[in-house]
């Protein structure tokens, strides 16, 4: 039983991924995902984390009412429930949560039990289709997040991956058109990278070479195939307008590695971008879509609004004089960010 498909149909899903946690996987997909709505696309957020902490964001004081009120099936696990629990009944789009202060924006709730289907769904990523009962696992969150972004008109979809190496994250990862990696000057980032390096190409290929066995499923696997945009280096503290002494040698560290073995390794697998359309406007010089230091007091702004910091109006911002001015430059300087990052992956997957 199929259902009608109707909106846009040439719709990009972006992954944001590190296996390692701690680096605004969330933050980044809101930030993006809501700067993206600002310029007038419809934006599609995913939230693939059991912590639901994108959900959190969106839905604010809501978060618990919803889901023990009426939208309590709307979220990510139950959506694709009808797959991994053998329902009579297809996979349906739900009914998206749009947020009042950005119409343009449509979230796939999370769910603090999603893991549950990880072990189902790994049985069948290792299976090649030799169990029948699982051969609609793979597909099916595909399923779900196409079928919204048609009754969406969606343009762009964001998925917010959890941090691990998991069977729901390679099938994310695997639906996507492209990558974003969040990073930050820490001891752990360039191990991150250097295993992401190894496994997102094993991913990759997995698809290619298991689509022939999920043909004849009823979600079969999408005929899409991830390339890596960038990486975004954040979370560190800034001296005199400059990373800190402690970050700034981690930074270079990382910018190097990525732009050395991460290009090289995953140019060999044709999982790399063009980013010269980008470049030639000045938005980026390198795979470094944005050097984005600590927020500092606009976080605690931010999520008392239920906006992002580039959001807030001046009332929002509860200060005066020389703290109010001090707050809307660094308002003004993380918006400056925002804007190049989006138009930097409008331009690069145009």
């Amino acid at each position: 039983m199929e259902q009608t498909q109707t909106g846009n149909e040439n719709f990009k899903i972006i992954s944001v991924f590190n296996h390692k946690g701690g680096v605004s996987k969330t933050t980044t997909t809101y930030n993006i995902g809501w700067k993206l709505a600002d310029k007038g696309y419809k934006v599609l957020l995913v939230d693939g984390d059991p912590q639901c902490n994108l959900t959190g964001l969106l839905l604010k004081d809501a978060f618990e009412e919803y889901y023990i009120g009426t939208n309590k099936l709307n979220n990510i696990k139950d959506g694709v429930r009808p797959a991994f629990e053998g329902a009579p009944h297809p996979i349906k789009a739900i009914d998206c949560y749009i947020p009042e202060e950005n119409e343009n924006l449509f979230l796939i709730p999370g769910h603090m039990d999603l893991s549950e289907y990880d072990p189902a769904l790994s049985l069948a990523l290792n299976s090649n289709n030799a169990i029948t009962t699982l051969q609609n696992l793979p597909g099916s969150f595909y399923e779900l997040i196409q079928l919204c972004a048609h009754k969406y008109s969606i343009d762009y979809v964001l998925i917010d991956m959890n941090p691990g190496l998991s069977a729901i994250n390679q099938t994310f990862f695997i639906t996507s058109d492209a990558f974003i990696i969040p990073t930050n000057p820490d001891p752990f980032s360039i191990m991150a990278l250097n295993t992401m390096q190894k496994i997102l190409p094993r991913w990759k290929q997995w698809a290619i070479t298991s689509q022939p066995f999920f043909e004849t499923a009823t979600y079969p696997l999408p005929q899409r195939e991830p390339k890596f945009i960038g990486e975004i280096i954040q979370r560190f503290n800034l001296r005199n307008n400059k990373p800190a002494a402690a970050y700034s040698d981690k930074i270079t560290e990382i910018n190097d590695f990525i732009e050395g073995s991460f290009i090289n390794t995953l140019k060999k697998f044709n999982m790399i971008y063009d980013i010269e359309p980008a470049k030639k406007l000045e938005l980026i010089d390198s795979h470094c879509l944005a050097q984005i230091p600590e927020f500092g007091a606009l976080i605690q702004r931010s999520h008392e609004h239920g906006v992002p910091i580039f959001s807030l109006n001046e009332n929002q911002l509860g200060t005066t004089g020389k703290v109010k001015e001090r707050m809307l430059e660094k308002q003004e300087e993380i918006n400056i960010l925002f804007e190049n990052i989006t138009n930097a992956i409008v331009e690069i997957l145009k």
